[in-house]
């Protein structure tokens, strides 16, 4: 899958991250420093932690500059 600059993916989900939202809180990295590393580029690696643990991480972002979405082809209708 193709991604942007500001684009992760796990192949569950997909994160994606706004700079010019983003407070530096650091609530992501102190949060789950094996996915959100301060200290690397690219400083996101979904392989890090599970995808349920990333997606809380996620939503406690105080800015917003985070979100995640469900990646399409894991979605199944019943």
């Amino acid at each position: 899958m193709e991604t942007y600059d500001n684009e992760f993916t796990n192949g569950e989900i997909t994160v994606t991250f706004e700079p010019k939202r983003c407070i530096h809180a650091e609530k992501c990295a102190k949060g789950l420093s094996e996915v959100f590393k301060t200290s690397v580029i690219p400083w996101i690696d979904l392989d890090g932690a599970e995808t349920e643990r990333i997606i809380a991480q996620v939503k406690k972002c105080p800015s917003g500059a985070l979100n995640f979405c469900y990646n399409d082809e894991l979605v199944s209708v019943k």
